[in-house]
């Protein structure tokens, strides 16, 4: 396979995940992945893709994860690059593939820091992304009992390999967020109000 579309990536994707979370957590992670290349000058189609297939095997074998991916991937012959990037997002976690090109850091940084930024839209009044600010999850971010399923460290070890300020890739994320909104149930009431 010379680049695998879309379409393919979705296809695999819902073929070995059936959960809802899962699937809405892919998508939250290909807009975010869609809208760092844009802002960086990348290849959104690539960064799009890596994102959406990134936790493929979660699902089906979490004790395998990121390796039953690369196995996947292979098996439908993906190029390299691509399964190089999701193992990399499994870094001192489940794999010893660390993040080198810059697509691969920004996936590291933003795959727990998406479930968080879920979390913090759930328990706020208008379960809107739309009116979430980045003051918003850094409060949030403090309260370690509050989604301690999303490592801060993680998320930390990735704003540092992006040497990004931590309030600025919150920012980013919530705007790549924005753009799969309603996919994702959290276009809340503003949506309702033809305000979003």
């Amino acid at each position: 396979m010379d680049r695998p579309t879309r379409e393919e990536a979705y296809a695999l994707l819902t073929r070995h995940n059936s959960n809802d979370g899962l699937i809405k957590h892919a998508l939250a992670v290909e807009g975010v992945m869609r809208h760092m290349a844009k802002r960086r000058g990348h290849d959104e189609e690539m960064w799009g893709i890596v994102g959406l297939v990134h936790d493929l095997d979660y699902e089906q074998f979490p004790e395998q994860h990121c390796h039953k991916t690369a196995e996947i991937l292979r098996e439908s012959a993906w190029p390299e690059e691509y399964i190089h990037a999701v193992q990399s997002h499994g870094w001192e976690i489940c794999t010893d593939v660390e993040p080198v090109h810059e697509m691969e850091k920004v996936l590291y940084a933003i795959d727990e820091l998406t479930g968080l930024i879920t979390a913090v839209v759930l328990v706020r009044p208008s379960k809107s992304l739309h009116d979430l600010t980045p003051k918003s999850v850094t409060k949030k971010w403090k309260d370690k009992s509050f989604a301690a399923g999303a490592s801060r460290e993680i998320i930390q070890k990735g704003i540092d390999l992006l040497g990004m300020e931590r309030a600025e890739l919150f920012a980013e994320v919530i705007a790549g967020m924005h753009t799969v909104a309603s996919e994702l149930g959290l276009a809340g009431e503003l949506a309702d109000e033809g305000v979003a």
